[in-house]
């Protein structure tokens, strides 16, 4: 899907070049609001603070064919739910977003931390797979980049079918209705679920494709032609199943073309892979029914995919009043450019328009208009009033939010997680999720370990090993050469017992005797102290904490430490 998209957009842009020239010496009449004036001399000054900085990779030439091939070649494809590692690291799985194809909720999984990178999602959708919110439980950290909400699709004051009318355009606002009111007072796991699961939302995308589809039913019969110049797959997909009911409800016949470069790649695709597909849309596959309703628009001759506007076979086929999906949403290249220059001024027809672009800055390019001009607003992200919810149910230690969306989640004492709110390009220290970790030993060290039991639930064993990092836990591994347990000296552990020392010294013909202020009976974290005559002086001090040899002689020392050794637990 990535590479079809990058190679539509060099497609677009080699057709920009031919037609209007690679440099052009002044900004086109369009560009000379006051508006874009400042916006330019805002860029100039970008690019004179930045030079030599990292910050405007945007500003670069474009990419080139072969540049595509050279990532795609860099790319490892996955599946949902498969698990995959990098750098001996880090535990990588992707899982459904409820969105669009290539839409990816992942979770990376690491020996000190897991995260999930929370995106754009829907957890009930009308034709991808449903939120896979279940995988994501008891991660340590989100990073929540759902940006939906600031496009202001949730405002009350919006209602579906609202017009804005002027004298060079027809705005219909087609928005969500209004949110349901949520209270998290004792609402346990399953009425959770229950909430954040609810059909409303497919209800409220399938009345917004309706309206759509009306619209141009209203425009077609008008005898104007239809634009639909949006970006999402499976918006542009729902569009072509609705139409094609309406089709055959209403009997009409109107041609409906998709210009693309490719057009023809992406339609083939979506029905070559129903794993991201939601599970009714699944079941179609292995009944042999078309997964979208576009495969009946195809195969009656009423759906017919071109790679360019000049295609001899459009050229043809051609016919007005007619449906045309083409790209680009941005309305500066592709077909759609073209196609608007020539109905901008029919006011029977309609240009559809994804909300959340700037339409007044979209649109000044083909002003004056007299077309109609349709703006919709699609679910695409998690609502408002499901994100506290969505975390109470995942329950993380962190969360990721951010800043310009403060307001719609601030931290709160009644939240058991903290809040971290972040900014575009600058960096923000991220606090250590677990001081404890997990360590596994592979089956030879285990098998080599001679425990020696401390107490009822606890022992302890020495082992030589390698400390390694394996698909995103630490493992011990055994060491390539092992020291003769003969060869090798014990450690010691325990407290030594005062009253045990002089019958030990005694056995390796060493004399002693305790200071003159030592008491047997007194408590064993009081310091005792021995003294040392012979075969040499030396001195013995005896803490609950540790043991201590002091002498100048190294055999003596050797002689005490001997037998001091005898008396003490080793392993």
């Amino acid at each position: 899907m990535g590479s079809l998209m990058m190679r539509e957009l060099v497609e677009m842009h080699h057709e920009f070049v031919r037609c209007y020239g690679p440099d052009r010496d002044q900004s086109p009449l369009w560009m000379e609001g006051e508006k874009l004036k400042k916006l330019m001399s805002v860029l100039q000054k970008i690019m004179t603070e930045d030079e030599g900085n990292n910050n405007l990779a945007a500003l670069v030439s474009l990419y080139s064919l072969d540049n595509i091939e050279e990532c795609m070649q860099k790319i490892q494809h996955v599946k949902y739910g498969e698990e995959v590692c990098f750098n001996g690291m880090l535990m990588l799985k992707a899982c459904s977003s409820g969105l669009e194809l290539g839409n990816c909720v992942w979770t990376i999984k690491g020996p000190r931390a897991s995260m999930t990178c929370l995106p754009s999602s829907i957890f009930v959708s009308a034709h991808a797979l449903d939120f896979d919110y279940s995988s994501l439980m008891g991660n340590d950290v989100i990073l929540f980049s759902d940006f939906s909400s600031l496009n202001g699709m949730y405002d009350d004051n919006k209602k579906m079918g609202e017009h804005i009318v002027n004298e060079t355009d027809i705005f219909l606002l087609c928005c969500s209705s209004t949110e349901k009111s949520f209270r998290d007072d004792g609402m346990d796991e399953d009425e959770s679920i229950k909430f954040l699961c609810s059909n409303d939302d497919i209800a409220e995308e399938v009345e917004r494709i309706s309206f759509i589809c009306s619209c141009i039913t209203d425009a077609i019969n008008s005898g104007g032609s239809v634009l639909i110049p949006i970006g999402r797959l499976g918006i542009i997909l729902l569009l072509l199943e609705h139409m094609s009911e309406t089709l055959h409800s209403s009997n009409m016949k109107v041609p409906i073309f998709m210009i693309s470069e490719t057009a023809e790649e992406m339609i083939t695709f979506t029905n070559a892979l129903p794993e991201w597909l939601c599970k009714s849309r699944q079941e179609k596959l292995f009944s042999c029914e078309p997964l979208f309703g576009h495969v009946e628009l195809l195969k009656e001759g009423k759906l017919s995919l071109f790679p360019h506007l000049y295609s001899k076979g459009l050229l043809e086929a051609w016919k007005e009043p007619c449906i045309v999906f083409c790209p680009q949403w941005s309305l500066r290249h592709g077909p759609a450019v073209h196609l608007l220059h020539r109905w901008r001024a029919d006011k029977r027809c309609l240009l559809v328009l994804e909300q959340g672009v700037d339409a007044e800055l979209t649109l000044k390019p083909f002003m004056p208009l007299a077309i109609q001009v349709l703006g919709c607003s699609f679910l695409s992200g998690i609502k408002v009033g499901k994100i506290d919810p969505l975390l109470g149910l995942l329950k993380p230690k962190l969360v990721l939010f951010p800043e310009g969306q403060k307001s719609l989640c601030p931290a709160t004492d009644k939240h058991p997680w903290s809040f971290l709110y972040y900014t575009k390009g600058k960096t923000i220290e991220v606090p250590n999720m677990r001081e404890e970790f997990e360590v596994r030993m592979t089956t030879e060290v285990a098998f080599g370990l001679q425990p020696r039991q401390l107490d009822k639930t606890t022992a302890v064993a020495r082992l030589k090993a390698k400390l390694l990092l394996s698909n995103g836990q630490y493992v011990l591994a055994a060491a390539k050469s092992q020291l003769d347990r003969s060869e090798r000296h014990l450690l010691h552990r325990g407290t030594v017992d005062a009253s045990l020392i002089p019958s030990a010294l005694q056995e390796k013909g060493i004399v002693c005797s305790f200071s003159a202020d030592a008491d047997c009976s007194a408590p064993s974290d009081r310091e005792r102290v021995i003294s040392i005559t012979s075969p040499g002086e030396a001195l013995v001090k005896v803490t609950s904490e540790r043991s201590s040899i002091y002498c100048d002689d190294e055999k003596t020392a050797e002689r005490v430490y001997d037998a001091l050794r005898s008396i003490c637990n080793g392993i």
